[in-house]
Order: structure tokens, then C-alpha cells, then sequence
């Protein structure tokens, strides 16, 4: 589904032309490149894979005409986030989208602390670094900035046997929160978008199976819709249907219902 023209005349209005997306190459940050790339926005686009990386510009570049600025990095080694700043300091960018976090499963005392090192600085520390970056950035521009946070629908309790990522989302959603009011003043917009399971590579990573899913494509253009918007948005029908469905269970049974969720996703580890 396209977005609708006075959409996209909104956000090109508020923000600009240029939008930057982290974790461009699958799953939702790849949907978020191609619908923005679609509705005529230039763009950053980062990721790991080189070799997507450069497909998904090739494709965004023939199919929509629109400038790609593809930089290949790790966001969770520091020095990939310094890279990836320094490449873009010449660009005016009106719309920054941190998508890029991958998660982890099972049992915390089961877990390789090096993941979950590895997890927290992309999760947390690179969205930190970003988020502070671009800001600052957006203070001068003549026009509105908007910074989008992935957050998920884990964000809002412990989750056991899924405990640091759902930690790490806790994290994202909170600043995002806290920001939307702080930089209100600054005429920057911040929105944290919180799905629930999605059709993504990301259960693989995480070393989950699970049973329904959302589309990708659905909860991107839920996400670019709601910029400027609202403060929180939870994309796509499942999404909103389980959270809904939660919305008055007490903070102690929403972690034992998480907790049930999370040990069906990851049954399959026990041996």
C-alpha cells in the first residue's frame, strides 16, 4: 500500500527530503526504505551486509529515481557509529528512523554474555549516541526534525526467558518518552514504535519460532504515518490486539503472561 499524498506532503513539509535508516537490509527497516524511497525521499541507508546493502540502493536508485547514500558498518562496535556520523555530516537530515537491534531468547544463566554485551550497545548505547548526534544536528535546520526509536511491545515489563532484550526495549521506549516532551521545544518530533512479533529475520537471530506474525510492509507504513503524530505507536493489527488485550492486566501478571508467550517461542531450545 502506498502512502496517501497528503502523507507524504506532510512529512516532506515538516522534515525535508533526506531520511536515514538503520538496519536497512531486512525486515522492517528494509520496508521503511522502499516505502520512503517510493514516496520520492532521499536516503541513508546502513546495515551489515554489504552485499544487500548495495542491492536494496541499486533498487531504490533504478526503481524511484530518488540519491542513496549506502554505509556498510556494525552499529554495535563504536567505531562503526563514529563512521557512520561522519559520513552523513554533510546531509540535512530530516528524518532519522533507528531501526537497526537484534535479540536474544531462552534462559539468562544459559546465555553467551558476549551477545548480550553485543545486543546492549546495539539496542541501547548506538541508539544513545544517534539520538544525541542528530539532535544536536536538527537544532539547526530550518525545518522540523523527527527521530523514530524501535521500541517493541516487550518494552513494557520483564519478559522472562527473553529477560535483556525485553531489557534493552524498556530502555529505548523510556528515553523515547522522556523525549518526545523534552525536545517538543526544539521543533524535533520523536516517536517510539513498539510491534509485537513480526516477519522478519530477527526470530532466527533470536532463536525463536513463532506461530503468527505481523507483515513487515503493514507495520512500516503504520510507523511512517504516525510521525509527528504521536509519541508511541503500535503498528500493525496483532500488535495492537495484544496489547490491547493486555491493557488492564496488572504489571505482575503481565510478566507471568509475557513470560508463558516467550517459553512457547523458545520450546524448542529445551533439550
Amino acid at each position: 500500500m502506498k502512502l496517501k499524498q497528503h502523507t507524504i506532503k506532510r512529512l516532506k513539509g515538516n522534515y525535508g527530503s533526506w531520511s536515514l535508516i538503520t538496519g536497512a537490509t531486512s525486515g522492517i527497516g528494509r520496508e521503511l526504505a522502499l516505502k520512503l524511497g517510493e514516496s520520492g525521499f532521499n536516503l541513508v541507508i546502513t546495515g551489515r551486509r554489504k552485499n544487500l546493502l548495495d542491492a536494496l540502493k541499486q533498487q531504490l536508485v533504478e526503481a524511484y529515481k530518488v540519491d542513496v547514500v549506502a554505509i556498510a558498518g556494525d552499529l554495535s562496535a563504536e567505531i562503526d557509529v563514529i563512521h557512520l556520523i561522519e559520513e552523513t555530516e554533510h546531509l540535512n537530515l530530516g528524518i532519522v528512523i533507528l531501526n537497526a537491534g537484534f535479540g536474544t531468547s531462552g534462559k539468562f544463566i544459559n546465555s553467551n554474555l558476549d551477545d548480550e554485551l553485543n545486543m546492549l550497545n546495539l539496542n541501547c548505547k548506538a541508539v544513545l549516541i544517534l539520538t544525541h548526534h542528530y539532535a544536536n544536528k536538527m537544532k539547526s535546520l530550518s525545518n522540523k526534525g523527527a527521530i523514530v526509536l524501535l521500541s517493541s511491545m516487550v518494552a513494557f515489563q520483564g519478559v522472562p526467558n527473553a529477560t535483556n532484550y525485553a531489557a534493552t526495549k524498556a530502555y529505548v521506549q523510556s528515553l523515547g518518552e522522556a523525549l518526545h516532551l523534552e525536545f517538543k521545544s526544539e521543533d524535533i518530533d520523536v516517536l517510539c514504535a513498539a510491534p509485537g512479533p513480526v516477519e522478519t529475520g530477527f526470530s532466527a537471530r533470536a532463536d525463536m519460532k513463532m506461530n503468527s506474525a505481523s507483515n513487515p510492509k503493514d507495520i512500516a507504513t503504520s510507523i511512517i504515518k504516525a510521525i509527528g503524530k504521536k509519541s508511541t505507536v503500535f503498528p500493525g493489527l496483532l500488535t495492537k490486539f495484544l496489547v490491547y488485550n493486555l491493557r488492564m492486566t496488572p504489571r505482575w501478571g503481565k510478566i507471568r503472561i509475557m513470560g508463558k508467550v516467550m517459553q512457547g517461542f523458545t520450546k524448542h531450545q529445551i533439550k
